[in-house]
């Protein structure tokens, strides 16, 4: 995925502008592991037959359980928390010194096949020759399937059955009920104790925070992805975590020019039009970090960054109650500390 761009985007689509390096990311409780919408999948033994209804509403059909699965990066982590390995990923898995991307979680990245690393790139021939049976990906927006390129898509769809995951316009225990159900249907033990310490752990987490909210009521919180010509400031009602922090308390700057209906994109001149107390600020490598802000004089002039108050915010998650819970924490702990800066 390259940094921001200037060009104009189709539609401000938040496929297009995600791809330019905008600002990304995402955020009923579910009552066990697994728990979530009735559309989940049946997998038989793996002589017998498996089905998987999506959030396309498509089903997709195998003579046996899948095992060679193919998967996005940050959906193959989800997965590989829950107890299923997928033999081959794409999308952002390694950074450029080969430490493991964020995204890629507790994923081995020098033992899993890489049919990508970043945007546009899908090696379809190395695809094939792995004889696929099955593709696994999120879904930001409408049924678009996550980092599967257009110009190749029919053919990738061609080769095995794909699944797509919403993860926008929910909530975040959803989202990860959403990945439990697929694993559950692949052969994932839900009740392992690796599995539930996990949910404990979020649960606990996400009961911090909303002590956390409640105890530091009025203090506004601003999602933000820094550019090198914008800030762009997240919409909470769109991203599953942040409409779970909202669930649970957490106050946020309600940004009220969406374009793409994703975000706010303000100059930086414009930057401190919204009031905020704590930023969360999108820590992705295409996305700028403190570090790298120094010479904004508006960001400087912030009261959240003059107060020392911005945390980090993996805005695109693995959606599981491992990859997730850490971060709930953290920012459990942010609201915690921070003072009223306004």
């Amino acid at each position: 995925m390259s940094t921001p761009r200037t060009t104009a985007v189709s539609s401000l689509s938040r496929r297009g502008l995600l791809a330019a390096g905008g600002a990304l990311g995402l955020g009923a409780f579910l009552t066990a592991c697994g728990g979530g919408t009735s559309s989940g999948g049946d997998s038989g033994s793996d002589s017998g037959s498996w089905s998987f209804k999506d959030d396309r509403g498509e089903t997709a059909k195998a003579d046996r359980t899948p095992k060679k699965i193919v998967a996005f990066t940050g959906t193959a982590a989800a997965l590989h928390d829950f107890g299923i390995e997928c033999a081959a990923v794409f999308g952002p898995t390694k950074l450029k010194d080969g430490k493991p991307d964020p995204q890629a979680g507790d994923i081995d990245v020098d033992k899993v096949t890489v049919l990508g690393n970043a945007w546009g790139e899908f090696n379809v021939e190395k695809y094939a020759a792995l004889g696929p049976e099955l593709l696994v990906t999120s879904m930001f927006q409408g049924k678009e399937l996550w980092y599967v390129p257009d110009d190749s898509k029919k053919k990738i769809l061609g080769l095995a059955p794909s699944v797509g995951i919403s993860v926008a316009k929910t909530s975040l225990t959803d989202a990860i009920g959403r990945h439990a159900e697929l694993a559950g249907s692949l052969g994932a033990d839900l009740k392992a104790k690796k599995v539930t310490d996990a949910k404990e752990r979020f649960e606990k987490a996400s009961e911090t925070l909303r002590k956390a909210a409640r105890d530091n009521k009025g203090l506004k919180v601003m999602a933000a992805s820094a550019a090198a010509d914008m800030l762009y400031v997240s919409d909470p009602s769109v991203y599953a975590d942040l409409t779970y922090f909202k669930q649970l308390g957490v106050e946020f700057v309600m940004p009220d020019k969406v374009t793409g209906g994703f975000f706010e994109s303000l100059s930086w001149e414009n930057a401190g039009k919204y009031a905020a107390d704590l930023i969360l600020l999108d820590d992705r490598t295409v996305a700028l970090q403190p570090k790298d802000l120094g010479s904004k004089p508006t960001w400087a002039g912030l009261p959240a960054v003059k107060a020392g108050q911005i945390t980090p915010w993996l805005s695109e998650p693995r959606f599981s109650y491992a990859g997730c819970a850490p971060l709930v924490e953290r920012l459990a702990e942010a609201v915690a500390k921070a003072k009223k800066a306004n």
